[in-house]
């Protein structure tokens, strides 16, 4: 296996001259990742290796470019159409990437894993156009870490509940929330709006009601936005008005906070931390009992114009079956893909049970968010905005909420 090339512009210029050396006999495949960091790109050359073991007469050469440009740096070498076979397919690159016909499809039939792969791998696989065009290799779920050792005797099962437990954790240097209102904030306004609008919710299209409205012209939303404003102003640090993950995260970990709602990849950072007394919930449900969120996602994908198709397909199969995908979601706490999992202690024990709960229960319910739509890249951005100028009074809940409906009503029309 050769190694990355560390320079943006040598990786551009070297994958457009793809190929196996002239007369050897080998076929050379190369593969990009997005969500790069030392550790989780260490584990992919471990298993990038035991498939070379496995497959004499295929190298497969890694590239890793930074974690910040990575999308990127992927995007452009696709729009070169040469010198790439397989790539990481994010849920948010997944459209765009199929749309524009860089994505080849990945034949499930003949092959024993497919039916390895639980249910939420398989949709998730054909989400885009009903097409498999890349096989998740683990799922993003959000849940609750809380500290055991801040007085609580339960984990809070609503947000009206986390709210008074994080106003009553707050003292002194000690906040009770660990607010995200920087990058992403938008997001947990719109999953406190989803829960307190409950069962009216259009899980399938989750920015819109059954009746059609979106779940932003609704009084429910207003009480949520306001609790939202109210868990910041009475329950946060005061520099989490620009928190984004990695904030959020130190937050919990160094003790300033005693509560977090986060990806299963926390997991791990959290045990490795100086924190002791810890454990997790499913995220808090609305007034009726209900919980929505979206699930993120990533996996492996093909090419549309790799020239070894067969070996590209042989290599997302290996990465994708129960051995190797476990060690996978082990290694980058992730939900895991396979069937099988469910018998790994990891998956059943200690603070992967939340996600387990969250799945047995109907009413923690899993959404397909609006993410083909043509507003969804604007929304990201303009919706973080609003929530910026809501927590600093400079817009007021209706004003918010009011643009937000105008925008996804537009969208639908």
């Amino acid at each position: 296996m050769r190694p990355f090339l560390p320079a943006a512009l040598t990786v551009v210029l070297a994958l457009t001259a793809c190929g196996s050396p002239s007369g050897s006999g080998t076929v050379r495949l190369r593969l990009i990742e997005s969500l790069t960091s030392p550790e989780r790109t260490k584990l992919i050359r471990t298993l990038l290796a035991d498939f070379e073991k496995a497959n004499p007469g295929i190298e497969v050469e890694l590239v890793s470019p930074p974690h910040d440009s990575a999308d990127q740096k992927i995007t452009q070498i696709l729009q070169t159409k040469k010198g790439l076979d397989v790539l990481e397919v994010r849920d948010h690159t997944a459209k765009s990437f199929s749309n524009n016909g860089w994505l080849g499809e990945l034949p499930t039939t003949g092959w024993p894993g497919w039916s390895d792969l639980t249910e939420l791998a398989r949709k998730k696989a054909v989400e885009i156009g009903g097409k498999p065009y890349l096989i998740p290799y683990g799922f993003y779920q959000r849940t609750l870490f809380y500290r055991t050792d801040w007085g609580l005797t339960k984990p809070p099962g609503t947000w009206q509940e986390l709210f008074e437990a994080a106003k009553k954790m707050t003292s002194g240097g000690r906040f009770g929330y660990s607010f995200r209102g920087g990058k992403g904030g938008a997001d947990y306004a719109v999953m406190m709006i989803s829960a307190y609008n409950g069962e009216k919710v259009d899980p399938e299209r989750s920015f819109f009601l059954k009746d059609k409205r979106t779940i932003f012209a609704t009084p429910e939303a207003a009480r949520a936005m306001e609790l939202f404003v109210r868990l910041f102003k009475e329950a946060s640090p005061p520099d989490s008005l620009s928190w984004a993950f990695p904030e959020m995260v130190q937050g919990f970990t160094s003790g300033v906070t005693g509560l977090l709602i986060q990806d299963p990849e926390v997991i791990k950072t959290v045990q490795d931390s100086a924190v002791e007394a810890w454990s997790t919930a499913p995220i808090p449900k609305g007034p009726t009992g209900y919980a929505f969120q979206p699930v993120g996602y990533a996996g492996w994908g093909i090419t549309s114009f790799t020239r070894h198709r067969e070996e590209a397909v042989r290599l997302v199969r290996f990465l994708s079956e129960p051995e190797q995908s476990i060690r996978f979601a082990k290694g980058n706490s992730l939900i895991p893909i396979s069937r099988q999992a469910q018998d790994d202690p990891q998956f059943g024990q200690g603070a992967w049970k939340a996600y387990l709960e969250a799945q047995r229960d109907p009413k923690q319910v899993i959404t397909v968010r609006p993410v083909d739509s043509p507003g969804w890249s604007r929304f990201l951005v303009d919706s973080d905005r609003d929530v910026q100028s809501l927590l600093t009074g400079q817009k007021s809940v209706a004003e918010v909420l009011g643009s937000w409906d105008a925008f996804w009503s537009a969208q639908a029309s």
